[in-house]
């Protein structure tokens, strides 16, 4: 049980984090030695930091039912379409293979992007359909471990002219629907890990909703550069010691 606690406790902090979090959660049950498949477990733990995302945005969420954002449910429908005929094939793909860690690299690099972008003020006039083709796309590939899908999907919404807490807010929004269907997925397919890690999800859920809120509560008062900027270098740490012990 430990075991899961501390899993659960590692998606809870790094989901919102532009690192991997997928990648992180694999590997540390590599080095646990569980018996399940490490991108399974690594995906159903989404589930936790999912219920996190739908309680923390409840008021956007229901404005997205009502239909009374319609800008923001055109996004979200075009990205989760885009993110799931990406996603599920690059998972069927990646599942039983070994992935590199050259994917954190180009995470690390794609946050350098993002921090030269914003401190260069640099905006491209992007139409919202596009963006959301961009994010979507970006999104279904993060499915591998090592490509983070808050660093991708942050680096996308940056070529916007939105500000660091909204491209923030609509990159953790976006992972919802995808996330309930590859839960869904996982769990049908591997329905032990319900059972199992249950208690994974309780502090996935937690450590999630208290990670959102002090990262949202501070990006306004941080320098969005210096965020961007510190994470890539980790996320470039990451990949070349991961090389280097390969």
């Amino acid at each position: 049980m430990l075991q899961y606690i501390i899993l659960g406790i590692i998606q809870g902090i790094f989901e919102w984090l532009p690192i991997s979090s997928e990648g992180v959660v694999a590997i540390t049950s590599q080095l646990m030695k569980l018996d399940v498949n490490p991108i399974n477990i690594a995906l159903f733990l989404h589930l936790g930091t999912l219920l996190a995302v739908v309680i923390y945005f409840w008021r956007d969420w229901k404005n997205v039912i009502l239909l009374k954002d319609k800008q923001l449910v055109f996004f979200l429908l075009i990205a989760t379409v885009l993110s799931l005929l990406v996603g599920y094939p690059v998972y069927l793909f990646i599942k039983d293979i070994a992935v590199g860690s050259i994917l954190l690299l180009i995470t690390g690099v794609a946050l350098f992007i993002t921090a030269i972008l914003h401190r260069q003020k640099i905006k491209l006039n992007i139409h919202y359909a596009l963006l959301a083709v961009i994010t979507g796309i970006l999104q279904g590939l993060s499915v591998i471990p090592g490509l983070s899908r808050s660093g991708t999907t942050i680096f996308g919404l940056s070529l916007s002219e939105e500000s660091p807490a909204k491209v923030l807010k609509i990159s953790y929004m976006m992972s919802a629907p995808v996330v309930l269907a590859s839960g869904i997925y996982t769990f049908l397919e591997t329905p032990s890990l319900f059972y199992d890690g249950w208690i994974a999800l309780v502090f996935s859920f937690g450590f999630g909703l208290l990670s959102i809120f002090l990262l949202l509560k501070y990006v306004s008062k941080l320098n969005f550069f210096i965020f961007c900027l510190v994470f890539g270098i980790l996320c470039i740490a990451g990949a070349l010691i991961n090389f280097i012990y390969q």
